[in-house]
C-alpha cells in the first residue's frame, strides 16, 4: 500500500473522528458514556461496517469489528485501543489505535480476502479514568476484572452515578454468568509514544518490551499552624519546611538511579495556605515508575526512609499511604519477535523501549501473548490539543501492523501460533 495513500486514510478517519468531542478549548473531551462518546462509537461502528467487517458492542460499550477467518474461528488476532479521552486532550491517544486496526483489517481483507484466523478490532470503551475515578473499565471487563460492585457508588464530578450514566448511554453491567472468551490468540496495540524518546533517537518506531510498575503515594504531614510573626524559626513545627526537605531528597535520590526510573512530585496542598501562617499541615504526591519491580520496591522503601526520618527531624507527624501499586508487564517476546522480523525484513528502523505510560496493553499481557507499538510523538507532547504525530509517522506504524497481522491471520505455519502459545 502506498504510503501517501496511507496517511490520507488515517488522517481522513482520524479527523472524522475527532468531530466527536470538540471542545472550546481547541481540544478533545470525550468521556465514558457521554454524549461525544456515544456518537464517537456509533460512527466507529459505522466506519467497520464501511470497511467491510461485522460489528457488535458488548455489555459494556466495547466495540468490536470482526473479519471471519476460514480456517480456525477459534482463534483471533485482537487489535485495538480506547476510545475516550482526556479533558481538553489530543486526537491521537488512544483513538489512532483504533484507526489503524481498522485501515489494516480492511486493506488485508480487499487484497488477500478472508485470514486463516479470526482478526477483530476492539474501540475499548474506557481506559483514562477521567469521568469517573476508576481506569480501564473496558480491559477489565473484557477479561472479567471488574464487576458492579466496583460502581456501585461511584459518581462523577457532577453527580451522576456511574451505572446512570452507562444506561442512558444504552448498555448495561456484563452479566455474571457470561463466559470468558477463549479464542483471543493474540492481542496487538500502536499507540502514539507519548514521550520524546524516539523523537529524540530519531527512530520512526518503537517496539515496546515492557511497560513500567508504578507506585503512587499520598504523604501528609501534620505539625502546627502557628503565627509567622512571634514563632521563632527554632520553635516551629513547619509542614512547608520538612516537606520541601523531603521532595528534594526524593528527586535527588530518584536522579541519583538513573533512567529508566522517575519519579514525580506533581501535587501540593498546604494548610492553612495563608501568607502570614506557619502551615501546620501539607500534603504531596509522589509518582514513582520503573520496568523492573526490584529495582521500584528498594527505591520505595527509601522513600519511605526519608519521609519518616525528616518529619522526625521537624517533629512533624506523617502518614504514607500507597494508593497504587502495579508491577511492571512484559510484552510477549514471541510476538514482539514477530514484529521484529516484520521491520527487519522491511528496512524499518526501530527502538525497543520501555513504556513509562500505562495502556490496556498491560492489562491484556497478564492474560494474552500482547505486544505493543509505538509511533512518535512531537516533542513528546500528549493528554493535550498539541499534542501531534507526523503522519509519515502513523503511516509506517500501521504498514508495520499490516505486515505483522498478514503473518498472524494469513500464514498456516505452526512455527507462528506455537511462538506466542
Amino acid at each position: 500500500m502506498k504510503s501517501k495513500m496511507l496517511k490520507q486514510d488515517i488522517m481522513k478517519a482520524i479527523h472524522e473522528l475527532s468531530q466527536f468531542g470538540q471542545d472550546e478549548c481547541g481540544g478533545m473531551t470525550r468521556l465514558l458514556y457521554d454524549e461525544a462518546w456515544v456518537k464517537a462509537q456509533n460512527h466507529m461502528k459505522k466506519m467497520m461496517e464501511e470497511g467491510g467487517l461485522d460489528t457488535s458492542y458488548d455489555a459494556v460499550g466495547n466495540l468490536f469489528g470482526r473479519l471471519e477467518g476460514t480456517a480456525h474461528k477459534d482463534q483471533t488476532i485482537l487489535i485495538g485501543s480506547h476510545i475516550d479521552t482526556v479533558k481538553n486532550g489530543g486526537m491521537y491517544d488512544g483513538q489512532f489505535g483504533i484507526v489503524a486496526g481498522l485501515i489494516a483489517a480492511s486493506y488485508l481483507k480487499r487484497n488477500f480476502g478472508q485470514p486463516l484466523r479470526n482478526i477483530e478490532i476492539v474501540s475499548i470503551s474506557e481506559e483514562e479514568g477521567s469521568r469517573f475515578p476508576l481506569a480501564f473499565w473496558g480491559t477489565k471487563n473484557l477479561l472479567g476484572l471488574v464487576g458492579r460492585e466496583e460502581v456501585l457508588n461511584v459518581y462523577d464530578e457532577n453527580g451522576v452515578a456511574f451505572a446512570e450514566a452507562m444506561h442512558q448511554a444504552g448498555f448495561d453491567f456484563r452479566p455474571e454468568d457470561e463466559p470468558l472468551r477463549q479464542d483471543i490468540l493474540a492481542f496487538l496495540e500502536i499507540h502514539i509514544e507519548q514521550g520524546c524518546v524516539l523523537e529524540k533517537e530519531r527512530k520512526p518506531l518503537g517496539i515496546v518490551s515492557n511497560i513500567v510498575g508504578q507506585r503512587r503515594f499520598s504523604v501528609e504531614l501534620t505539625g502546627e499552624s502557628n503565627h509567622a510573626g512571634t514563632t521563632p524559626m527554632g520553635y516551629r513545627r513547619d509542614a512547608v519546611h520538612a516537606a520541601t526537605e523531603m521532595i528534594s531528597n526524593i528527586l535527588n535520590r530518584g536522579q541519583s538511579y538513573g533512567d529508566p526510573l522517575v519519579v514525580t512530585v506533581g501535587k501540593i496542598d498546604v494548610k492553612p495556605n495563608v501568607v502570614n501562617v506557619v502551615p501546620g499541615q501539607l500534603e504531596f504526591s509522589i509518582d514513582t515508575r520503573h520496568p523492573d519491580k526490584k529495582m521500584l520496591e528498594d527505591f520505595t522503601k527509601e522513600i519511605h526512609q526519608l519521609v519518616e526520618e525528616t518529619a522526625e527531624k521537624h517533629g512533624l507527624k506523617f502518614c504514607l499511604d500507597m494508593w497504587m501499586d502495579t508491577d511492571p508487564v512484559p510484552m510477549d517476546e514471541g510476538l514482539t519477535q514477530i514484529i521484529e522480523a516484520e521491520c527487519v525484513l522491511n528496512g524499518v528502523d526501530f527502538l525497543k523501549m520501555n513504556s513509562g505510560a500505562g495502556h490496556d496493553a498491560q492489562l491484556m499481557a497478564n492474560h494474552v501473548p500482547t505486544a505493543l507499538i509505538f509511533v512518535p510523538s512531537h516533542r513528546g507532547i500528549s493528554h493535550s490539543p498539541h499534542e501531534h504525530t507526523d503522519g509519515r509517522d502513523l503511516a509506517l506504524g500501521v504498514h508495520t501492523l499490516i505486515k505483522t497481522l498478514y503473518q498472524l491471520a494469513y500464514k498456516e505455519e505452526t512455527g507462528i501460533v506455537e511462538s506466542i502459545a
